[in-house]
């Protein structure tokens, strides 16, 4: 058996010239490298002294961060073309072999937790390091690790089908993203059409995608119960790292937006009618924010790259050298083609201390979305990856994740002339806005959803439709569905992704949003203090605690009460006036 595979790589693209396309990927030797945890693991538990200690500890993150780096490279790979059958086959692998390095893993971080040198390391990484390791050793047990396979595979399955859904509209033949291009346009029966188009590609893959979500919720609940926990959602919010709430508090911050947020949200959705000159805002109307069509970028990837380098330049240094390491390394894949896996994201690649922004440009704003949204997360983990001592930091829990991403989004606003042009920049600053309001309704129903769904695992697919209708008219009580049998019944929430692959992540982005309004209000009375504080939490990656990062950036916790109203009020009246 060969000897365990380092990435191509051993340093980082500071001292690689090359770029993302150009890294040379070999599987990982799983034998040779749970002999070397073994190793670091008895030396961790022999350390007379907490340097020996501290030295085995860091070789084994250090070899950790190789694997995560293989990895990471093989899923990006995979997102690219999911057609493309080696790396397919290398994500079955990876799921496989994560779930078996799990003995090793929580025999190390049992022995971390046990550690006589608990004082050394709490001074020089934080108390955040052992908060972690206390989560992890919740979540860890040889019990799960053929379940862990077995969710993994069906979670590239889902990827996989979603990726394959494809109509022919107008003569072209497109993806989800392609459709939604066709959602936004000025001509109403055009924005019908793709509508309907859309929703027959989701009711099509409706069977294969309940199939799929009813295997998930049977392993999700049977590794709980395995885990000695009460249900899935403890698992659940274990396994996002939330030490500091639970579902309680989650439920208060639900209960804020619907007493503050929905209500302006209803009156924006009835001056939208009325600006749209229709008697009742359909589903298909919701996009489209302006009669003559919304605010669309000046050009596609080969434009708007440029035009986000100059961007970040003028931001700050600190942005200007992040965003020309991103662009000489090749860092991102921003145009949709068929076999791409659908959304956006961001991710990292450990030992070259890299992110990467993938997407699917549609030739709407949401392409400029991307571009400071996902560079939002790509900056944080850049800043983060220079400046925390442990992989383990380099982001934090998503809630915070998000709050660097769409903090990011607002402080574009000065620049958009140049990604729309200057006559758009009003309508395009009023579509971001308002739709950074609008979304949150949307992004705790989805919440809700899960929270029901795994209070009630034994619900069929019928069911958990009517759950779902229920729901929207709670948060969304504006929706319409223009008699769409399919969605009137509530098949809407499949078309989420998060549900299938990431549990209890969605209502991340409204916590994270109610932060970023409060950082934009500081950006308007002083620029340059809510920059240094957003540069501060960004530094800081994930080294505290949810509260602790909060309290450094100077942000409220939104679960207190009056927090979302004092956070959303000044936006609120921004768009009423």
């Amino acid at each position: 058996m060969e000897k365990y595979v380092r990435p191509d790589s051993e340093q980082s693209f500071e001292q690689f010239s090359g770029t993302f396309s150009e890294i040379a990927y070999r599987r990982p030797d799983l034998g040779a490298l749970k002999k070397q945890l073994k190793q670091h693991l008895s030396a961790f538990r022999k350390a007379a002294n907490y340097p020996d200690a501290r030295k085995a500890y860091l070789l084994s993150k250090e070899d950790m961060s190789h694997v995560e780096t293989s990895y990471v490279v093989a899923s990006i790979r995979n997102t690219l073309d999911t057609k493309d059958k080696f790396y397919d086959g290398e994500m079955q692998f990876f799921n496989r072999a994560v779930a078996l390095l799990m003995p090793v893993s929580k025999a190390f971080t049992e022995a971390l937790l046990k550690t006589p040198f608990r004082a050394e390391f709490e001074a020089e990484f934080g108390r955040q390091l052992f908060a972690l390791a206390e989560m992890e050793h919740q979540t860890q047990s040889k019990k799960i690790i053929l379940d862990l396979i077995r969710q993994g595979n069906v979670e590239n399955a889902y990827k996989k089908a979603v990726a394959a859904c494809k109509a022919t509209f107008r003569g072209e033949e497109v993806n989800f993203y392609g459709l939604l291009r066709h959602m936004e346009s000025p001509d109403r029966e055009e924005r019908r059409e793709a509508y309907l188009a859309w929703a027959k590609l989701y009711e099509e893959a409706s069977r294969t995608l309940d199939r799929q979500f009813d295997k998930l919720i049977r392993i999700r609940i049977r590794m709980a119960k395995k885990l000695g926990l009460p249900n899935y959602t403890a698992l659940g919010y274990l396994n996002m790292h939330r030490a500091d709430y639970g579902p309680n508090e989650v439920a208060t911050f639900r209960a804020q937006v619907r007493e503050t947020i929905v209500p302006a949200v209803s009156k924006l959705r009835e001056e939208q009618a009325k600006r749209l000159g229709v008697e009742k805002l359909k589903y298909y109307d919701e996009t489209c924010v302006f009669p003559d069509g919304n605010a669309d970028p000046v050009g596609g990837e080969d434009v708007l790259v440029p035009v986000a380098q100059k961007m970040y330049r003028a931001i700050s240094p600190e942005t200007g050298e992040f965003f020309d390491f991103l662009s000489e390394h090749g860092l991102f894949d921003l145009e949709t083609r068929p076999g791409k896996h659908l959304g956006g994201y961001c991710t990292y690649i450990a030992d070259y201390k890299a992110p990467f922004i993938f997407s699917n440009f549609n030739g709407t704003a949401a392409d400029v979305n991307v571009l400071t949204h996902e560079a939002g997360h790509a900056f944080a983990g850049y800043t983060a990856m220079r400046s925390q001592p442990l992989m383990d930091y380099m982001s934090s829990t998503s809630e915070v994740n998000e709050i660097h991403s769409m903090t990011m989004e607002h402080f574009a606003y000065p620049y958009l002339a140049d990604f729309f042009g200057e006559a758009n920049v009003e309508k395009a600053k009023y579509a971001h806005l308002s739709g950074a309001l609008c979304t949150i309704p949307y992004l705790v129903s989805v919440d809700e959803f899960q929270h029901r769904v795994y209070a009630n695992p034994s619900m069929n697919a019928k069911e958990r439709r009517a759950v779902w209708r229920e729901i929207e008219k709670t948060y969304l009580p504006w929706r319409d569905y223009d008699g769409v049998p399919f969605l009137e019944e509530g098949g809407f929430w499949m078309q989420k992704q998060h549900i299938f692959l990431y549990p209890f992540y969605y209502v991340d982005y409204a916590l994270a949003q109610v932060c970023a309004f409060s950082f934009y209000g500081r950006m308007k009375q002083d620029h340059a203090a809510a920059w240094s504080s957003y540069l501060a939490l960004c530094r800081a990656g994930g080294g505290k605690g949810y509260f602790e990062l909060l309290s450094l950036a100077g942000l409220d916790i939104p679960f207190a009460e009056g927090s979302v109203e004092k956070a959303v009020r000044h936006v609120i009246d921004e768009l009423n006036a």
